[in-house]
């Protein structure tokens, strides 16, 4: 059965309009934390840069749910934090603090009764602790080493109940501190893709040739002296689209798909040598090449496969357009 007091027939423009007050009502609140920024700010930038050990930051309800968005946004820009819940940190969890943590406490309030137990166990360990707050007279605002001042005028929630433009203030206040500190830091792509190596970005920037040659794939190379016919099948074996042509234990040309047609358009015997139609002047890649490197090459060059060798010409194996982009390289 439907909820009587929902409105039936209210317009899609009326529905739309409320969307935007929320929105709006935000955008004001948010618009306010600009002259917020003071000395406050700057030294818990420095606290979080210079942090020796970790960044732990706590609180509880809706500010919880925004202090693990913050932890995450810290450890992935090169701060190392993590997210530990009041009640849990009260019976046992407060052991994960140690010498050199920096504590950041979220509360809307100030008056959460759990940092009123927790505060001085941690002053005790000597720790510097950053509040998160609305309440500049609270008990955490007057507490805590640092206030960073969240409050908003105006919920965007009709009744003023709901958590809406607080809870944007805190999450941006956090975003803040991450990037700020990320900045003092000079943490760059690099170090980024470090605590994303799944991502693409991390794929791009971390991920070497070596990794992806499939080496479960017949050999991708033949001799010189192979006939055509033994290099097509050594072809298809592979599904590569390349042989590396090596004798005496180094690369001497590349043999591929490429290099087939054109013999077979010129009406070459099938009986003759690879080295008669191979590419002698062929482009490598090098072990340890970055893969966003390969591709590179390729695509500068509109080939679609490069043997891998190492410092001294010997085959590594062979990469190819359809392997790098299963590695997530584009």
């Amino acid at each position: 059965m439907q909820d009587p007091r929902i409105i039936a027939d209210i317009h899609d423009d009326t529905i739309i309009e409320f969307g935007r007050d929320v929105i709006q009502t935000e955008l004001n609140e948010a618009q306010q934390l600009l002259q917020r920024l003071k000395k406050d700010f700057a030294e818990a930038c420095r606290l979080i840069a210079q942090c020796q050990g970790k960044v732990i930051i706590t609180g509880i309800g809706k500010s919880g749910h925004i202090g693990k968005k913050i932890a995450a946004s810290l450890a992935s820009t090169g701060s190392p934090a993590f997210f530990v819940h009041p009640a849990e940190a009260l019976h046992g969890d407060l052991g994960m603090a140690t010498k050199g943590d920096l504590i950041i406490l979220i509360s809307y309030s100030g008056e959460a009764s759990e940092f009123k137990f927790m505060l001085p166990r941690l002053q005790e360990l000597g720790l510097k602790t950053i509040a998160m707050t609305g309440n500049s007279s609270s008990f955490l605002a007057s507490s805590c080493d640092l206030f960073m001042d969240i409050s908003a005028t105006q919920e965007a929630c009709p009744l003023g109940l709901a958590p809406t433009s607080s809870a944007v203030n805190t999450l941006m206040m956090g975003d803040a501190l991450a990037i700020s500190a990320m900045r003092m830091r000079n943490f760059d792509h690099h170090d980024f893709a470090r605590s994303h190596p799944a991502g693409s970005l991390g794929a791009k920037l971390l991920l070497k040739v070596d990794n992806v040659i499939d080496t479960a794939l017949a050999s991708p190379q033949c001799s010189p002296h192979n006939t055509l016919v033994e290099a097509i099948s050594l072809l298809c074996a592979s599904g590569l689209g390349l042989l590396a042509v090596v004798e005496n234990g180094k690369v001497v040309g590349v043999f591929t798909d490429g290099d087939l047609r054109r013999a077979l358009e010129k009406e070459s015997a099938l009986n003759q040598s690879v080295g008669e139609t191979m590419t002698r002047n062929f482009i490598a890649s090098r072990q340890g090449e970055l893969c966003s490197q390969a591709l590179t090459i390729m695509l500068d060059n509109s080939i679609t496969a490069l043997p891998v060798l190492d410092d001294e010409q010997h085959f590594i194996g062979v990469v190819n357009l359809t392997q790098l982009h299963k590695a997530g390289i584009y």
